[in-house]
């Protein structure tokens, strides 16, 4: 580890997926992560939207157009970074939707769209990146999942998003057990009610208020929250960690 802590990811090449939304997980970790010295390469389903937010976080990161439910598009996408940057350090797998539903409202077509973003969005960004990490042995990939993945239930996340949420945690810990022999770590972590654009405009100030009086420290999440724990999972201050779960919930899973 270098002795000047204050760039953690310097010289790192890192992929952040989902990260084109203004107000979004993805994007604040991208900036943290290019204010700690990495190379940022966003992958967004938004084309248009992903140049814009490289452009935003500085010079030297780039843009990648990705739906991370095709493997194809997953694949060649991790092999234009590989080209272009001459390798692959760490990957943010942040892509996701949600979508509020009852258990019998699911259809067959809700499922599907829930699951192929998340779980096998994940399963397959891991897939694309894991070559490359092992051929240096070296490298970290976070998965993001939720606080409904562990408690049954959210507040906009329907029984569906929650499984896909739980299947991402075992998933991680599957790749973390596998990949350990390649020094390659897995490591998820568990947002609570984040404020971001992917509630929209459902989250109202009324709702944050009477939501953050069931919170122990008395507040709704925010992105940079989620972003600090991407940066130390991306980082060798983790070096020792691996199949760990992170809540960053403000204690709302305390029993």
């Amino acid at each position: 580890m270098k002795e000047d802590l204050s760039m953690f990811l310097e010289g790192k090449v890192c992929i952040i997926t989902g990260a084109a939304s203004a107000r979004g997980i993805g994007r604040a970790t991208a900036k943290l992560f290019a204010a700690h010295g990495a190379s940022v390469a966003i992958f967004d389903i938004k084309g248009d939207q992903a140049q814009q937010a490289a452009a935003a976080i500085g010079t030297g990161h780039k843009a990648y157009t990705c739906d991370v439910t095709d493997f194809a598009q997953c694949k060649n996408a991790v092999e234009a970074v590989a080209r272009e940057f001459g390798k692959v350090d760490v990957l943010i797998s942040n892509a996701g939707i949600t979508q509020s539903r009852k258990i019998m409202e699911i259809s067959p077509q809700d499922y599907d769209l829930i699951t192929n973003v998340h779980l096998r969005g994940t399963m397959y960004m891991s897939q694309a990146v894991i070559p490359f990490l092992r051929a240096r042995k070296t490298g970290s990939i976070v998965c993001i999942s939720s606080i409904s993945a562990q408690r049954g239930g959210g507040i906009f996340g329907g029984p569906h998003y929650c499984a896909a949420k739980a299947g991402i945690l075992g998933l991680a810990k599957a790749m973390a057990r596998e990949l350990a022999s390649d020094h390659v770590r897995v490591n998820s972590i568990s947002p609570g009610l984040i404020d971001t654009d992917i509630t929209g405009g459902k989250l109202t100030e009324d709702m944050k208020t009477e939501i953050a009086k069931t919170i122990p420290l008395g507040r709704v999440g925010r992105a940079d929250d989620v972003a600090n724990v991407c940066l130390f999972l991306a980082s060798d201050l983790s070096a020792y960690m691996t199949g760990a779960v992170i809540d960053v919930n403000g204690g709302m899973l305390i029993h």
